[in-house]
C-alpha cells in the first residue's frame, strides 16, 4: 500500500449526511481507501480506492451508495446468470458490490467508463481480488458499442450518478438505447441525484424512450428526501 493512502471504515451510508446542494464537481481530498460493507450485507468489506485526479468519477457518490445497496438486499439471488454491465462507473463500487455480493456470477461483469477512470477501475478490482470476475473497459457515451460488449449482451445494466453533466445527456441517452436495443428484455437500473432543473428533463426524456418504473425499496422515504431516485428502464412494449 502507498504511504499516502489511508484506510477509513465508512459508517453506515445514510444520504441524509450528504447537503442537498451536492455540488457536481466535489471538493477535493486526498487520495485514500474507503471500506464499506453496506450494513452487514457484504461479509467482507469491499475496498475502494478513490482518487480525484483523473475527474469527479474517483469518489464514491450517494447514488452509487443507494444503487449498491439496493442490488445486494433486493437481487443478489437472482444475478447467477446476467450478464452485467455498469456505465460510468467511476471506482466501480455498484459493479465491484454486485460481483463482491454475487459469488455465483457465470459471467465476468463489465465496468466501464472514460479512458481517464481506467485505472482506477483496474486498481479497484485488483484490491478486491476479483480480477477473475471483473473487467474494467473503455466506453465513451454516444460511441458504437464495442464488438466486445455486442458480444456480451448486457441484460442487467447499472448507472448510478450518470446524470451530472447536461452536454452529455444526449450521449447518455444514445448508449442506452443501444443497449436496451441490443437486448430489448434488458433492465437498466438507474440511480441519480437531482441537483437541477435540467436533471428532470433527461428522466422526461427517458420516460418518452422507455417504460421507466420508481423502484420500491425500504430505505426510499430516507433517500428521496434529498433527491435521490432509484428507476428502472426497460424497452417500450
Amino acid at each position: 500500500m502507498k504511504n499516502d493512502e489511508q484506510i477509513t471504515s465508512s459508517p453506515e451510508f445514510s444520504p441524509l449526511a450528504f447537503g442537498d446542494d451536492f455540488a457536481p464537481l466535489p471538493e477535493y481530498k486526498a487520495a485514500g481507501t474507503t471500506e464499506v460493507d453496506f450494513s452487514g450485507l457484504l461479509g467482507e468489506p469491499l475496498k475502494l480506492h478513490e482518487d480525484l485526479t483523473s475527474g469527479c468519477g474517483g469518489q464514491l457518490w450517494p447514488a452509487g451508495m443507494v444503487l449498491a445497496k439496493h442490488m445486494l438486499r433486493y437481487h443478489r439471488d437472482r444475478l447467477q446468470d446476467a450478464r452485467i454491465l455498469e456505465l460510468g462507473a467511476g471506482g466501480g463500487v455498484v459493479g465491484l458490490t454486485v460481483a463482491r455480493g454475487c459469488a455465483s456470477l457465470q459471467h465476468p461483469l463489465y465496468l466501464t467508463d472514460m479512458v481517464e477512470m481506467e485505472l482506477l477501475m483496474q486498481h479497484n478490482i485488483s484490491l478486491n481480488g476479483l480480477d477473475d470476475r471483473v473487467r474494467a473497459r473503455v466506453l465513451n457515451w454516444g460511441e458504437p458499442l464495442s464488438q466486445e460488449i455486442i458480444r456480451l449482451k448486457p441484460d442487467i445494466i447499472l448507472a448510478a450518478d450518470c446524470v451530472y453533466f447536461e452536454p452529455a445527456f444526449p450521449l447518455l441517452m444514445q448508449t442506452l438505447q443501444d443497449l436496451l436495443a441490443l437486448v430489448p428484455t434488458a433492465t437498466v437500473f438507474f440511480c441519480f441525484k437531482k441537483r437541477r432543473r435540467a436533471d428532470m428533463q433527461f428522466l422526461k426524456a427517458a420516460r418518452k424512450a422507455f417504460t421507466v418504473t420508481e423502484i420500491e425499496d425500504e430505505n426510499r422515504p430516507t433517500f428521496s428526501r434529498v433527491g435521490l431516485f432509484l428507476y428502472t428502464f426497460t424497452q417500450k412494449q
